[in-house]
């Protein structure tokens, strides 16, 4: 009697990095299962396709790879749910003063929400994506790790999976590097094999956030005051919105020196300017916390964490202050630490987990 092969559902965005995870689980006997998300039409926000990832333009790259490898390929129609969990919670918390990153959110509430509850809906108890990173059982927990390739570690923005999502989920490309995975797929054929890799967010063009908020919100934020740290007034700022923390450039200020925005005082509508080393500070403070390779931090650990994705691991302490705080004292202090942005703890290469910064 034939064995069944096991079923797997593929996330394919229509790149190089999706078509090749479908070819690997192929090649390793899995019963594969297309699925590209239609998260928005790119005309709709104007977005040209090279700038795109995920959309309806890329819909026919990921059909043409199923076609070679003859697998089913099904487009899952998710607009209003990436709207809702993904578009506006980017524009609200831009609009309180945040930085967030929404391929978190992405990730969390689109990939390993919506599209793990489609593929149970259908029987099939995998889902695998084309994300750098690793997963390896130790004992009855599934934990995640760094990819194998440094430069392309994801592990960073998939700090929210626990470990019951990373059991039902599969990353081929962890133990890859990128030159692999394309010259992978220049033997398999594959049109998209030299396909670009996307940039920015998907959804905001030309990586112009202040235009995408108001033009999705409908609201144009207000000017305001530039003030130093004592709270003197230096000049006038376009809208809080069209400023990050850490920014020199484009302030169109006339200064003695160079001043860095070092806050944004979203109740007053000011940006806070300050000198280069008002920027650092060893403490971080994290809400929302979710950990997936242990239950709680009982005690202050000695870790490594991250705050912003291309940045190294820095060696901290980190103190879990009830179920969803933490506090990270790092060893040296940090540069432009940005609230609404993540923290994600390390030890060694296994993610201990994570949370936003507050």
């Amino acid at each position: 009697m034939t064995q069944e092969k096991p079923k797997v559902m593929v996330a394919m965005s229509g790149g190089v990095d999706s078509s090749v995870t479908a070819y690997l689980l192929k090649q390793q006997n899995y019963d594969i299962v297309g699925v590209t998300m239609k998260l928005f039409d790119n005309g709709d926000i104007d977005v040209p396709r090279e700038k795109a990832c995920c959309s309806l333009d890329d819909v026919e790259d990921a059909k043409s790879v199923c076609a070679v490898l003859g697998c089913a390929h099904y487009v899952l129609n998710l607009t209003a749910a990436f709207e809702s969990e993904v578009m506006r919670r980017f524009a609200e918390s831009y609009i309180q003063g945040l930085t967030p990153n929404p391929c978190i959110d992405c990730n969390r509430y689109m990939k390993f929400d919506r599209l793990m509850q489609k593929a149970k809906a259908l029987g099939i108890e995998r889902l695998a994506t084309g994300h750098y990173a690793r997963i390896v059982r130790q004992g009855d927990r599934f934990l995640l790790k760094k990819a194998v390739d440094p430069k392309k570690d994801q592990s960073y923005v998939l700090y929210a999976l626990t470990p019951e999502r990373l059991s039902h989920t599969l990353f081929p490309l962890g133990n890859l590097t990128k030159p692999e995975v394309r010259a992978i797929a220049e033997e398999q054929g594959f049109g998209n094999a030299k396909k670009h890799d996307s940039q920015d967010i998907c959804f905001v063009p030309n990586g112009d956030y202040a235009h995408f908020i108001e033009r999705y919100t409908g609201k144009t934020c207000p000017e305001g005051d530039f003030v130093d740290l004592e709270g003197r007034r230096l000049g006038t700022h376009k809208g809080i919105i069209r400023y990050t923390v850490g920014q020199r450039r484009g302030l169109g200020l006339a200064l003695p020196a160079s001043m860095y925005v070092v806050e944004k005082d979203v109740q007053n509508n000011r940006v806070v300017l300050g000198f280069n080393e008002d920027l650092y500070t060893k403490d971080v403070y994290v809400r929302d916390v979710i950990l997936s390779a242990c239950e709680r931090l009982e005690n202050p650990e000695r870790l490594c964490a991250k705050i912003r994705y291309n940045q190294v691991e820095q060696p901290a302490t980190v103190v879990q202050t009830d179920d969803s705080h933490l506090h990270i004292v790092f060893d040296e202090p940090q540069r432009a630490v940005t609230k609404g942005q993540a923290a994600v703890l390390y030890d060694g290469d296994t993610v201990i987990g994570g949370g936003v910064i507050e």
